[in-house]
């Protein structure tokens, strides 16, 4: 793409002048759409060491309400952020609808001037630009506009903004050694740049090229680029999307489940060996917290099954075997208004655990294609894209180096309900009990479909679904137990059977 740019474009002045006014209004008039359509938008700004990004970036916040944005300088990663999964820092700055999010560089660094300066090997640069292309997708899918500009200057030019920025002493300090490094790679630079731009332009995220060896030209071409993908975004929210129930073909490959109907739930444990057994199998696990915390291996374990199924119980006999230094719970509820606002997942990115902990999530991202889906919260043609969504969530995870592990916890139909009654008839457990879990009650069908389709479309060999019996509670404490006992043991035979 860089290679058909012309950098011999030029805007003169008087025609600047004359171009740039009813801009700069309609950049004014779009944000405020922006902000009453609850549309969230991504600027982004990738390019060349003095290419006039940061100038740029405030040419177009001059004419934004400053309540409606936020602008964010990325560079090599914190040592926080090195222990999270690389693209965490940027889900959790993603915005929230209406708001806009400018980027001065962003995900692509580590796929453009860190492939050099770090020496990132193609293999390992293809396979982020591949999640590049899944984050973007993504979060297209979900309503976002991404809207990419690359600022392209030649070698001379940039030389000759260099030797300016240092004979000033207030911008001297702007020019740092990497920038000259950079520079004497120019040649190596362009090769990594083109490639990272014609690998990841896509329909649903597109680059822009924008030659800048003339500011005016490049500021005319910065603004109507973005007017332009603003206005295509307001029209396309017009148009009506499908409601069809068909669920797309899994793109990834599952395991086969069995539909929970058809699973014996007649399990159970001797009584008087339960808690022997709980003993020996949490001190297993003790010992396998510290082994992996000090390997630096993240686990997530996720909790869904019916109400009552007995989630709180079960989590809690496995924390109980775990360094509380080294582990959190994270219950999951309704979204807050927040959380409404920003794509579903974001929430979820904000609580993933650093390398060595463990997560510990009570309900997840499946109730997009539960309790959204039935309760009819979220339109089909979008839940439907979820199981794909999520899949690739986990792998993404599991090929960061976590150890996923998921829970169906279940019961049948008459359990639950000899269990709501117990509670409801039991004071010092009456608060367990709501309206609502009656009414979920009254839609088990549309749950138990559900609850198939999402086993059958997201249990993977990466990230496969249990299913725990939980008829016997203390069956299913135990069997959870030892399936995450089992993971974390395939986990570190695998890493050991490497060295």
């Amino acid at each position: 793409m860089l290679y058909s740019a012309n950098l011999d474009s030029v805007l003169e002045k008087e025609e600047y002048l004359c171009l740039m006014e009813p801009l700069r209004q309609k950049i004014q008039t779009l944000g405020q759409l922006v902000k009453s359509e609850k549309i969230p938008v991504i600027i982004i700004f990738e390019g060349w060491g003095a290419s006039g990004k940061g100038s740029f970036i405030s040419d177009i916040i001059e004419n934004l309400d400053p309540r409606h944005f936020k602008v964010y300088s990325i560079d090599a990663p914190t040592d926080t952020e090195k222990r999270m999964p690389p693209l965490w820092r940027f889900w959790s700055r993603i915005p929230s609808s209406g708001q806009i999010a400018l980027f001065d560089r962003s995900w692509y660094y580590d796929v453009s001037v860190g492939k050099i300066d770090n020496n990132i090997d193609d293999e390992t640069a293809d396979e982020y630009i591949n999640n590049i292309r899944i984050f973007e997708r993504q979060l297209t899918d979900n309503g976002y506009l991404v809207i990419k500009l690359f600022l392209h200057i030649g070698k001379e030019e940039q030389a000759k903004r260099f030797i300016k920025l240092k004979s000033d002493f207030s911008t001297a300090w702007r020019v740092v050694d990497r920038d000259i490094k950079r520079h004497k790679k120019y040649e190596a630079h362009f090769k990594a740049f083109d490639n990272m731009l014609s690998l990841t332009n896509t329909d649903y995220a597109p680059w822009t090229v924008v030659e800048a060896n003339d500011r005016k030209f490049a500021r005319v071409k910065i603004f109507n680029t973005i007017i332009s993908r603003v206005e295509e975004m307001i029209e396309k929210k017009k148009q009506e999307h499908s409601t069809s129930e068909d669920i797309p073909s899994p793109k990834h490959n599952v395991i086969k489940m069995p539909l929970i109907s058809e699973i014996s739930l007649d399990k159970s444990i001797d009584p008087a060996e339960y808690k022997e057994i709980l003993r020996e199998e949490q001190a297993k696990l003790r010992t396998l917290h510290n082994i992996i915390y000090q390997r630096k291996i993240p686990i997530i374990i996720v909790y869904e099954g019916w109400d009552a199924a007995g989630k709180g119980g079960n989590i809690k006999r496995i924390a109980q075997a775990l360094d509380p230094r080294g582990y959190e719970v994270v219950p999951i509820s309704a979204p807050s208004h927040v959380e409404l606002a920003h794509h579903y997942m974001w929430r979820f990115w904000n609580n993933l655990p650093k390398t060595g902990h463990i997560q510990i999530f009570d309900r997840s991202w499946y109730g997009r294609v539960m309790v959204e889906r039935i309760e009819k919260y979220t339109p089909p043609h979008i839940w439907k894209l979820a199981y794909n969504e999520i899949c690739e969530f986990e792998k993404y995870l599991y090929d960061w180096g976590a150890i996923i592990v998921k829970f169906w916890i279940h019961i049948d139909k008459d359990e639950q309900l000899r269990r709501f009654e117990h509670r409801q008839n039991t004071p010092e457990k009456r608060w367990k009990i709501t309206d609502e879990d009656w009414r979920n009650r009254e839609k088990w069908e549309q749950y138990e479909m559900c609850c198939n389709d999402m086993l059958k479309y997201t249990s993977t060999e990466y990230a496969p679904w249990t299913v725990i019996e939980s008829n016997d509670k203390k069956y299913a404490r135990i069997k959870a137990i030892k399936t995450l006992i089992n993971a974390i043991e395939e986990r570190l035979e695998r890493e050991d059977n490497l060295f």
